[in-house]
């Protein structure tokens, strides 16, 4: 998430924009060479190894962000664009394209050979060259682009759709024909015509697969009618909407980190999402994010203390807050008239426990499962914590069981601070986006993971979870 948002500063402008009227489109190869060795300062387990690291290519200095995979290739969100990395050799990566399209957050999914992208700080218009505008500014332009990435070396801009208060996360509901992108974002004001209060709701656009130059505002559910979590003490920001939802297709259901309140959604219907069970937690700043057990029978919350901004892995703040909250689940399925239930009981928090001292900004961030058949393996991002590996089989007891941290400098001042924004495990490795370095390739060598190299994916979103 990391609280800069947009209504508080903006991603730096990209390139001059050299194209066609319309959905204009600036691209800038400038691939920068693999590197295997390892910062200087940096620490990691024994069974954890750094093999690659990428720097930022030209044009996109600002802010790494998410990860998504399709095929031999990850796409890197920045907050000027996007990356396009060729990783069929994990461990000597290239960039294959950059994509200069300014807009802030820069949160990606992908399907297929789409790709959508988001966008949470104000344009001008649509198009990728288009200046910083204010949220004040009802003809600015916030919410998804939509891009074709058929052609890994020329990704083409085909559409963008406008949403309520911008797009902070996406989140992927795929179907055979139609994808369904539940928009999630916040921060509203009576000052900003196109993001009004109380701004209780999602946006959920839709997507032709065949003709995805419709994509189209279908709905904007309310999801808390009857307003959220605003009361309790210490809380970041209260409920308004959500910051970002993983959904479980196969099982018609989707947990919602909203800022002061964990949901589980029934998605049967996708364009009418219904909350079907809540919670919240006194030790909770702010709901960031969340991922479901293997078997759907627990889900990890994450806090984002401090907004993504501070100091929270210190021995004074300890290790209830700014953590990761494990939940049991128990989902009961609806029939005939009667509706979908859920049930979350709380079992355990997680946080690391390596203290990074109080100018070292560290908290708990995104990160997925690791595909172990029946088990439950989570890699996470805790920025510049750097990333950890978590054994949480008894849901009651979390375990790290490994961990690299680019950077364990702690008060030193340093021109480029290791900062990991999100960590996945994809086909074999585990691939970090940092947020000032660039990106990191990782290898794993633990008898307790070696089933996951037996998974291969043809396409990894996080925040649309498989079942392994």
């Amino acid at each position: 998430m990391s609280l800069s948002p947009k209504r508080r500063r903006f991603g730096r402008i990209g390139a001059a924009v050299a194209g066609a009227a319309g959905l204009a489109l600036s691209l800038a190869v400038a691939p920068p060479a693999a590197a295997d060795t390892p910062p200087a300062d940096s620490v990691s387990s024994d069974n954890v190894e750094h093999v690659a690291h990428l720097p930022k290519p030209e044009g996109l200095e600002s802010t790494n962000s998410d990860l998504a995979f399709t095929g031999d290739y990850a796409i890197g969100g920045n907050y000027n664009g996007f990356v396009v990395y060729d990783i069929s050799e994990p461990e000597e990566p290239e960039v294959v394209s950059t994509v200069l399209c300014p807009g802030g957050q820069g949160d990606v999914s992908v399907s297929g050979d789409l790709l959508y992208y988001s966008v949470d700080y104000p344009r001008e218009s649509a198009d990728c060259g288009a200046a910083q505008s204010s949220p004040a500014d009802a003809d600015a332009f916030e919410g998804i682009r939509v891009f074709d990435i058929s052609d890994k070396e020329n990704p083409q801009y085909v559409a963008a759709v406008p949403t309520a208060c911008g797009s902070h996360t996406n989140s992927l509901v795929q179907g055979e024909e139609t994808d369904y992108i539940y928009v999630s974002s916040y921060s509203p004001s009576e000052r900003y015509p196109n993001c009004q209060p109380p701004h209780d709701q999602l946006s959920v656009i839709e997507v032709p697969k065949d003709a995805p130059e419709d994509a189209n505002l279908a709905s904007e559910p309310v999801v808390f009618p009857d307003g959220g979590n605003h009361d309790q003490d210490n809380l970041l920001l209260p409920t308004q909407g959500c910051h970002d939802i993983t959904v479980w297709s196969e099982k018609d259901i989707a947990a919602g980190a909203c800022m002061g309140d964990g949901v589980i959604f029934d998605i049967s219907d996708p364009l009418q999402p219904e909350v079907i069970e809540t919670v919240r937690d006194e030790n909770f700043a702010f709901w960031h994010s969340a991922t479901f057990t293997n078997k759907g029978d627990g889900v990890i919350f994450t806090d984002e203390l401090g907004g993504g901004g501070a100091p929270t892995c210190t021995a004074e703040i300890g290790g209830e807050r700014g953590a990761d909250a494990i939940f049991k689940l128990k989902v009961k399925e609806g029939k005939g008239d009667k509706p979908t239930r859920a049930h979350l009981k709380f079992r355990s928090y997680y946080k690391i426990d390596r203290h990074q001292g109080d100018e070292q900004n560290c908290v708990a961030h995104n990160g997925s499962l690791i595909p172990v058949k029946g088990k439950n393996y989570f890699v996470q991002s805790w920025y510049q914590g750097g990333v950890s590996i978590i054994d949480f089989n008894n849901l009651k007891k979390p375990k790290e069981i490994g961990f690299f941290d680019a950077d364990n400098r702690v008060d030193e001042d340093v021109e480029v601070n290791t900062n990991t924004w999100s960590t996945y495990y994809y086909n074999g490795y585990i691939y970090s986006s940092d947020i000032s370095r660039g990106f990191d390739v990782l290898k794993v060598d633990d008898k307790r993971l070696k089933r996951a190299e037996d998974v291969e994916f043809d396409e990894f979103n996080p925040q649309n979870q498989p079942q392994y």
